[in-house]
């Protein structure tokens, strides 16, 4: 017997069912076939589950009697005969009774059948009508919020093509939906990272867990010149038996959660910066350390190469002339780069003068007084950039796209200019990075004025420190001289520290070191008036305690001073060295055969405390002895016992036959500080 193609398997004719989606499962739709009398003679198993009777129990029995209540019977016999007769279907919905003697209402599609004999039947399609509402409704909402819902939507089959996008993923691709059907996302999707996100797909569809609140960046086709963000999210998608259909992914725009998270990161950024600046930047009393700091904290953060130029006359702190169109003359202080660039090459070097003439815009910048941006460089801009068009080429061939140049303001003066580039950094500066160079240059520019300030006052005090400092002869009789004088560094002012050597009568000579307490023009002033008296009273051929006590009295008339001073006479004739001591440091000595020591010597008061006599003590010097007189600069700093650093100054005298010369310059090495923070006066004499 041959086997009816329709009831074998499908598989062996290359015949393969259509996949089950499970609606009518969901719905439990129900079937019955009714012959011309209106008998039951086809009753499928969903009719059991909706009606309640059996197949044995329905199977010839008059339908309308089973299942329809009386007040409806002759309706529904009418609507039977019009089937049968017509051949016209009818849909609608009407109550049936249920075995249980409930009435439910059901919706119905009734059609006419015939078979091959020619017999008519009707065939009735049932459904629970509260139930095919719901999922009427359902279907109907879920295409309306598809449709209309702000995120896109995609339904892609297990290759992951897509089978359906909604209006919401068209306007974020900007490819029409029909389109999309067929294509897999890697032709769609504006991101460059796709291959992950197809990647995450495929493991979507494998496990069944869902992917939730994936981050992406891109360029959409409809916005290629703006950055766009999108979250996406995966899910698995199912029939009722578990079969998998495929894969839906959801697109939520967050480009402004985006540029708003981005733009409260860059303030934040911006904010350290400023709170770092003002830590960084003004560290020290000196121009060019001020200047490099504010470099160095502008890269990479804001630009990619920086230079500081300050106007030379305002390094001189000469009036500042009114803004005019001319040329202006720069002195480079500082110069960085966050990478290796021939940008550098390009700039001027730190230490050097440059004239940029008017149309530059770095003099525009110190014009004005106000900032000068070039968002877009092109190669019309680079002329009024460069110094020249050699360093115009090495700028374009740098790549800088990019330009700013800030004035450096203090107290209403323009000092200078912050020059700013970009060549690595994508973006161009824009108005918050105006704001934010405007703020460094600021403080940059107030640290510079006091800094160029206070350099003007401490060259004047060390000129005039240095001025009034004697310029002894060679050779003083029966003595071989040596003498230092060391201004406090930078971060310092000048101090009222002196030495001095006085010939007297008799080839005696005397020798002398003060420290006047205080620093800056007035110390070295009143320095120059002591230094004065002492000349004259050492001509009355006084005794050392004498000569101090009336250098007390002028001290006294002194407005808020207190100097301390050693006073020493020294006689070939006798050896003798007579020496008082106004509250200064002992004098050390040291000998060929006797260890350096300090001399004992009543140290007294300082001059300026008034009243108190000063005593004289006698030393006996040797053929080369050493005596070493000097200001506390020398051996006092913040950190260590005064004792130790006495100690440590009498360890450099263990040669007393070393040249003098050599001697100054191992006490000065050997004792200082770079940041030693008091000036120092140094002054060895060795007995011949």
């Amino acid at each position: 017997m041959t086997a009816d193609p329709f009831l074998s398997n499908g598989d062996a004719y290359g015949y393969e069912p259509p996949p089950i989606t499970g609606l009518l499962d969901v719905l439990s739709v129900a079937a019955m076939v009714l012959d011309s009398d209106g008998r039951i003679v086809f009753w499928t198993p969903q009719a059991e589950e909706l009606i309640g009777y059996t197949a044995e129990e329905a199977l010839g029995q008059y339908a309308a009697r089973l299942i329809i209540h009386p007040q409806h019977l002759q309706s529904v016999v009418k609507l039977f005969t019009e089937v049968l007769e017509t051949g016209r279907s009818w849909a609608g919905a009407f109550p049936v009774r249920h075995k249980d003697g409930s009435s439910r209402l059901m919706e119905f599609r009734n059609m006419r059948l015939q078979d091959d004999l020619g017999d008519v039947y009707a065939l009735g399609i049932a459904a629970d009508h509260t139930l095919l509402q719901r999922v009427e409704t359902d279907l109907a909402l879920c295409e309306r919020l598809i449709n209309q819902s702000p995120i896109g939507l995609a339904l892609m089959d297990p290759d992951l093509r897509y089978l359906l996008v909604n209006p919401a993923l068209e306007r974020i691709d900007g490819i029409p939906a029909e389109d999309h059907v067929g294509r897999r996302m890697r032709e769609t999707l504006p991101f460059p990272d796709v291959d992950t996100i197809e990647s995450a797909l495929r493991q979507v569809l494998t496990t069944g867990t869902p992917l939730l609140d994936q981050y992406h960046v891109g360029r959409p086709p409809t916005d290629p010149e703006r950055e766009h963000a999108w979250s996406l999210s995966f899910y698995r998608l199912e029939d009722p038996g578990g079969r998998v259909l495929g894969a839906a992914a959801s697109v939520v725009d967050v480009t402004e959660r985006h540029r708003a998270a981005a733009e409260a990161d860059r303030a934040r950024r911006r904010l350290a910066l400023i709170a770092e600046a003002s830590t960084r930047v003004g560290t020290s009393l000196e121009v060019e350390q001020t200047a490099r700091e504010l470099a160095e904290i502008s890269v990479p953060q804001l630009a990619d190469v920086v230079a500081v130029d300050v106007l030379d006359s305002a390094l001189a702190c000469r009036r500042s002339r009114p803004p005019e169109n001319g040329p202006e003359l720069f002195r480079a202080l500082a110069l960085k780069s966050a990478h290796p660039t021939v940008a550098l090459r390009a700039a001027d070097p730190p230490g050097d003068l440059a004239a940029y003439d008017g149309d530059r815009l770095v003099t525009l910048c110190v014009h004005t007084g106000r900032p000068v941006l070039v968002r877009h460089v092109a190669d019309r801009d680079l002329p009024r950039i460069a110094r020249d068009a050699a360093a115009g080429s090495l700028l374009a061939q740098a790549g800088v796209h990019s330009y700013l140049a800030v004035p450096l303001i203090a107290h209403g003066e323009v000092l200078g200019a912050l020059d700013l580039k970009r060549t690595r950094n994508p973006l161009p500066f824009d108005d918050d990075d105006v704001v934010l160079a405007s703020e460094l240059a600021g403080r940059a520019a107030v640290a510079i004025d006091n800094a160029r300030w206070f350099q003007s006052v401490r060259n004047t005090a060390l000129t005039l420190q240095r001025s009034l400092l004697p310029d002894h002869p060679p050779h003083h009789t029966g003595l071989e001289l040596a003498s230092r004088y060391q201004p406090a560094q930078a971060t310092s002012e000048v101090g009222g520290d002196w030495y001095d050597v006085l010939p007297l009568e008799d080839d005696k000579t005397a020798l002398v070191v003060g420290d006047v307490m205080g620093n800056g023009i007035d110390a070295a002033a009143t320095m120059g008036r002591l230094r004065t008296a002492t000349c004259a009273y050492a001509d009355l051929d006084l005794e050392p305690g004498d000569v101090l006590q009336h250098l007390d009295k002028i001290t006294c008339d002194l407005e808020h001073y207190i100097v301390t001073c050693l006073y020493a006479v020294y006689d070939p004739r006798t050896r003798q060295c007579r020496i008082a001591n106004a509250g200064h440091m002992p004098p050390a000595l040291a000998g060929p055969g006797r260890a350096p020591a300090l001399l004992d010597v009543p140290s007294g008061a300082p001059l300026g405390v008034g009243g108190i006599p000063f005593e004289t003590t006698t030393v006996e010097l040797g053929p080369g002895d050493l005596l070493v007189l000097y200001t506390d600069g020398l051996v006092e700093t913040r950190h260590h016992p005064i004792d130790d650093r006495l100690n440590v100054l009498l360890s450099f005298l263990d040669e007393p036959h070393r040249p003098l010369e050599e001697t100054c310059d191992l006490l000065l090495h050997g004792l200082r500080h770079p940041e030693d923070h008091d000036d120092v006066a140094l002054l060895v004499a060795r007995a011949q």
